[in-house]
């Protein structure tokens, strides 16, 4: 994906997500935001993701938004810590040790052949009988994945046997622009 934001406005995004994590975990607030930039006040979908120890601890994102990126961060930070059905709502002792990371995607796309989908390039989105999976782009990179193990492992986070994406499902790809906190 093309870089839509600048290093100003990624490192501008981090800190409102880190804010707005600890405003809410601390007193269930959301830090009130204004920004001017135009790379915040995009209207795309983005994930928040946050690590713990190297290890994930919460991820939420949206495809789409109808509110400025920022906003669109606020609520998807509150989320990846308190919402995420895989972990515990993250408690004010969570605080002192989390990393944060922010995709910004591109649109869905739906694809007719899995030979569209680019390992580390693209992230999938998959729907098969009131099912859906994502993973987003660097998750395949991460762990080494080829093209294959990429689109099992999406169809396990789906809740469906690892081969169902070969037969009756819509396989959508995306890409993002991936930073987070060094």
């Amino acid at each position: 994906m093309a870089e839509i934001l600048t290093k100003k406005e990624q490192k501008d995004l981090l800190k409102i997500a880190r804010d707005t994590i600890v405003s809410y975990v601390g007193s269930a607030a959301i830090p009130s935001v204004e920004s001017a930039s135009r790379g915040l006040n995009l209207e795309c979908g983005c994930f928040v993701t946050i690590k713990q120890h190297g290890h994930l601890r919460g991820c939420i994102g949206n495809f789409v938004s109808e509110v400025p990126l920022y906003r669109l961060v606020q609520e998807m930070a509150v989320s990846a810590a308190t919402r995420d059905p895989r972990f515990y709502p993250m408690k004010k002792q969570d605080l002192d040790a989390f990393v944060l990371e922010i995709s910004v995607l591109s649109p869905l796309e739906l694809i007719s052949s899995v030979d569209r989908i680019k390992v580390g390039t693209h992230g999938i989105y998959l729907v098969k009988n009131g099912f859906r999976g994502v993973l987003l782009p660097q998750v395949a990179s991460e762990y080494g994945w080829d093209r294959e193990t990429f689109l099992k492992h999406t169809c396990l986070k789906a809740g469906l046997p690892e081969n169902a994406w070969q037969k009756d499902c819509e396989i959508y790809i995306f890409t993002a622009q991936v930073f987070g906190e060094t």
